[in-house]
């Protein structure tokens, strides 16, 4: 009886393949984490698409969450601000003198925050020390 045998399909590196590492920049690692995040269960699938291990995943995720993706040279205290809804029509930017003008703030750690515009940076420092402790 013949002995079937299975064998995985291998790889030959020529000599000058050896040490060859993708190279991904910042605007792609951004792309792709972005895409991993916008569904249920998307980090595995997203790795594979790309051919990239899931704990390389997790390592950009977390970077992205704390800020630092893309940022090698940003310091704890800065995060990248991110801009939603609407532009304000002309009209809206009478309001902004009045006392209910009014910011949310989603922080990196999940909490979410509405101040007065009005609240003074050394205010909203101390604030900030509070609800987001590193």
């Amino acid at each position: 009886m013949s002995c079937a045998s299975v064998a995985s399909p291998i790889e030959i590196f020529a000599a000058g393949d050896v040490g060859r590492r993708r190279h991904w920049s910042d605007e792609d690692k951004i792309r792709i984490v972005e895409e991993s995040l916008r569904g249920f269960r998307q980090g595995s699938a997203t790795a594979r698409r790309y051919g990239i291990s899931r704990s390389l995943l997790s390592i950009w995720r977390r970077e992205y969450r704390r800020g630092t993706l893309g940022c090698p040279d940003v310091g704890d205290g800065f995060v990248p601000l991110v801009m939603e809804g609407a532009a304000l029509a002309p009209s809206d930017h009478a309001s902004h003198g009045s006392g209910d003008a009014r910011i949310d703030i989603t922080l990196t750690n999940g909490r979410r925050m509405t101040i007065p515009a009005s609240l003074a940076p050394s205010h909203l420092a101390a604030l900030l020390a509070v609800v987001d402790p590193r």
